[in-house]
């Protein structure tokens, strides 16, 4: 059962914090805090800035026919650092190849490595957030002389320049076009966690190959210098059902539906699907959406029940009785899945992907909430709810 503490939503953001904090461990960040993007994936995890924006298409766009197809920041699911397109052509740094990887570092479903870059000034040395320098025109590099309380500088627009870039290659070798997201591990010299970007690559055409790089801007605190990156995570859906959030075009079905970055501790989990209606008319929902539970190669997982949120837990939000919902255009609904981790005898049970239907008949779409049901073999989701507009 899904139950996710949204990004928005202020009650259920309450509610899931107060189950949190009775479990015995603060929540972990469930969105990006005040415009940041956030750097590792555990409960370390750190806020970091966002990387200056591009000219590349925005997530849902439709690919174009060049060999580097449009890539994009994924839907608000992520617990990653969020990543900047390749080199700004505004950017006066150069930049210093570092040593690739080897192994499955390297290359791993369907994704191969093909260089990782420093970003470097005019004296050869690594750029810093506060760097300085002139513009192609002659200008001020945009780093102006506002600094965060965390002592990171950031420029007019308050983005924070890429420091560092890994280019990859990603093939489909699937028989139907694939979206792929792909998280990167950006590591010290020792091969410790430095931090990790992800990229989304919308819309590959079977046996095609599309180029395109994950940047690593400013993290807090003093961090040691990159010096490689590893393949964390590779996950594909087919391009049909891929998730879609209000930067991209209106799908076909009039509805974007995606699932929010989730919050967990001491073995509750929560995560949001959000559905927004798009399209001219009304949108109607009752009950619960309907789920099915893929595993790695995406094929249906045997031995776990979907339950009520309240079975799994209560206060997540994931709780509530069913009610009908009536979606205007432009209005937006939340349902929760909730789930715990708790293993004991039996083999635990990881499942990347779930199927949602949103109402009988409706188009599937694939989400992926990364699930560690442990042995517990239940997942618990809420009913429909409507979600406060944020103006988004």
């Amino acid at each position: 059962m899904n139950g996710a503490v949204p990004a928005r939503g202020a009650a259920v953001a309450v509610a899931v914090t107060a189950v949190l904090l009775l479990t015995g461990c603060g929540s972990e960040q469930a969105g990006p805090a005040a415009g940041g993007t956030r750097t590792g994936g555990g409960p370390s995890s750190v806020t970091a800035d966002p990387l200056c924006p591009s000219g590349e298409p925005r997530y849902g766009a439709a690919p174009t026919d060049d060999p580097s197809a449009g890539t994009v920041p994924r839907p608000p699911r992520n617990t990653t650092a969020s990543p900047a397109s390749p080199a700004s052509p505004a950017s006066p740094m150069s930049r210093r190849p570092l040593p690739l990887p080897t192994g499955t570092a390297a290359a791993r479903d369907g994704v191969r490595i093909t260089a990782l870059t420093a970003l470097v000034d005019g004296s050869g040395q690594e750029s810093r957030s506060s760097a300085e320098g002139p513009t192609r025109d002659g200008e001020h590099s945009g780093i102006d002389d506002r600094t965060r309380d965390d002592g990171r500088s950031r420029d007019r627009h308050g983005c924070t320049p890429a420091l560092f870039s890994a280019d990859f290659a990603v093939t489909n070798h699937e028989p139907s076009a694939m979206t792929y997201t792909v998280t990167l591990g950006f590591l010290s010299s020792s091969g410790g966690a430095v931090g990790t970007a992800e990229r989304t690559v919308v819309g590959v055409g079977p046996g095609r190959t599309v180029r395109s790089a994950a940047e690593l801007g400013a993290v807090p605190g003093d961090p040691p210098a990159v010096a490689g990156v590893s393949i964390m995570k590779v996950r594909g859906v087919p391009a049909t059902e891929a998730p879609a959030n209000g930067d991209g075009p209106c799908p076909a079905s009039g509805v974007r539906l995606y699932a929010d970055q989730g919050d967990a501790a001491m073995g509750l989990r929560v995560v949001g699907l959000h559905l927004e209606n798009c399209g001219p008319g009304t949108y109607r929902l009752d009950g619960r959406p309907r789920l099915r539970i893929l595993d790695a190669d995406r094929k249906p997982v045997t031995g776990v029940s979907i339950v009520r949120g309240e079975d799994i837990a209560t206060g997540t939000g994931a709780d509530g009785t069913p009610r009908p919902l009536a979606l205007h255009p432009g209005e937006r609904a939340l349902a929760v899945l909730t789930w715990r981790n708790t293993t004991q005898a039996g083999t635990a049970v990881d499942a990347p992907y779930v199927r949602v239907w949103p109402a009988p008949g409706a188009r599937p779409v694939l989400v992926t909430p990364e699930l560690d049901l442990g042995t517990t073999g239940k997942l618990g989701v809420g009913p429909w709810k409507k979600e406060e507009n944020t103006g988004r």
